[in-house]
C-alpha cells in the first residue's frame, strides 16, 4: 500500500486509463460513469504533479470526486447526444452480394435449403423464381437469405 502512496500521482493516472479503457473496449461505451470517474481521476494526477493540490490520499480523493461530478455536468449532454446518431442503416456482411444459381423453386409459399459456407440456409424471395434462376443475397439473417434474380 505504500507504494501507492509514495507514487499517488501515477497511481492515479494508471487507475484513470484502466477506467477508460474499461468503458470503452469492455463495456463499448454505454454508461458514462467509469469515464467520468477515469478523466476525473487522470485529471488530479495531473494537478498532483503540477502540485496543485497536497499529495494525499485525502485530497486526491476530494479532488477526484469533484472532477467526477464536474465532468459528468459538462459531458453528460453531449456524450447522450453523440450516443443517441447512430445509423439505422443494417450493416452489410461479406455474404450480401453472393451470387449462385437455383436448384430449387422459390416462391412465397416455397422455401428451399440452400448450402453454403457449411450453413444450410432457408432461401426467401417475394416473388416467384424458376430452377436454374441465376439468384444474388440481397440480405442475410440468421439462417435465412433473402434473394433477387440477377438482371
Amino acid at each position: 500500500m505504500s507504494f501507492f502512496t509514495d507514487n499517488l500521482a501515477q497511481s492515479l493516472l494508471v487507475i484513470g486509463l484502466i477506467l477508460l479503457v474499461i468503458e470503452v473496449a469492455v463495456l463499448g461505451f454505454a454508461t458514462f460513469f467509469l469515464f467520468f470517474a477515469g478523466v476525473a481521476a487522470i485529471g488530479t494526477s495531473v494537478l498532483l504533479y503540477l502540485g496543485v493540490i497536497q499529495d494525499t490520499w485525502l485530497s486526491s480523493l476530494m479532488s477526484t470526486g469533484v472532477l467526477t461530478l464536474v465532468a459528468a455536468l459538462l459531458l453528460w449532454r453531449p456524450l447522450k447526444a453523440m450516443q443517441a446518431n447512430v445509423s439505422s442503416k443494417k450493416a452489410q456482411g461479406d455474404l450480401v452480394g453472393h451470387q449462385f444459381v437455383l436448384q430449387d423453386r422459390v416462391s412465397a409459399t416455397e422455401s428451399p435449403s440452400y448450402s453454403y459456407s457449411g450453413v444450410k440456409w432457408q432461401l426467401v424471395s417475394p416473388q416467384t423464381l424458376e430452377v436454374g434462376t441465376r439468384v444474388e443475397v440481397t440480405e442475410a439473417e440468421v439462417g435465412v437469405f433473402h434473394i433477387k434474380p440477377v438482371d
